[in-house]
């Protein structure tokens, strides 16, 4: 059977790659997994049938066969682990590369995705600007760090895995921001990512669909 994963039917992101079904999308890219993509409106996420799929009700989910994921982390690490390009074979690698995938999801992206928010809900509170620079305090020493720690490196630890993949993704958020074009080792890396045909077909795949809602 083919793989199904949900998608917003219309993104919040508008189009920009921002939204996680991103992520599982480019990890099928880069196996050469067939998919199909079932939309979701917002109402429908709320729905029992998608809650099923994901107790939050949020995208993107997973299906295949008898099989049924959600959160993006999970659904790539599975992907990983059942087709080669994404964990290194060797033991030690493997497991480096795992511990860079739950960096990017629990340790980088917590602040960049905290600011995002913050800056569409929160804006005209009285707090703002004292919670923003909290939170860009947060995100450079965290991005002080992972710079650091690349240095002048194409990849986190040695080939392409799929920790680059997740940090990939959850830097993104920071561009535009003034934040990540702080590290340029760093928004270099984000740009050999983009540059990859892989991400580039699942960032058009992900792109048709907001072009098509909106009518453009």
């Amino acid at each position: 059977m083919t793989i199904t994963i949900t998608a917003f039917e219309r993104s919040p992101d508008r189009g920009r790659g921002l939204a996680r079904d991103m992520r599982v999308r480019w990890a099928l890219e880069e196996v050469g997994e067939p998919y199909e993509v079932r939309l979701v409106s917002f109402k429908a996420m709320k729905e029992p049938a998608h809650l099923t799929l994901h107790p939050f009700g949020q995208i993107p989910t997973y299906e295949d066969g008898d099989l049924a994921l959600f959160e993006s982390g999970a659904i790539v690490f599975h992907i990983a682990e059942r087709h080669a390009g994404l964990l290194p074979a060797d033991a030690n690698a493997r497991a480096r590369a795992i511990g860079w995938m739950f960096a990017a999801l629990d340790t980088v992206e917590p602040p960049i995705f905290e600011r995002s928010l913050a800056t569409i809900l929160e804006r005209d509170e009285p707090w703002y600007e004292q919670r923003l620079r909290r939170l860009e305090d947060s995100i450079r020493k965290r991005l002080g760090a992972l710079s650091a720690r690349l240095g002048d490196a194409d990849w986190l630890d040695g080939a392409f895995s799929a920790g680059d993949l997740l940090m990939v993704t959850v830097l993104r958020r920071a561009q535009g921001s003034g934040l990540l074009e702080e590290y340029p080792n760093l928004a270099a890396y984000v740009a050999r990512g983009e540059a990859r045909p892989a991400y580039k077909r699942a960032f058009a795949a992900q792109l048709a669909v907001f072009t098509a809602a909106s009518g453009s």
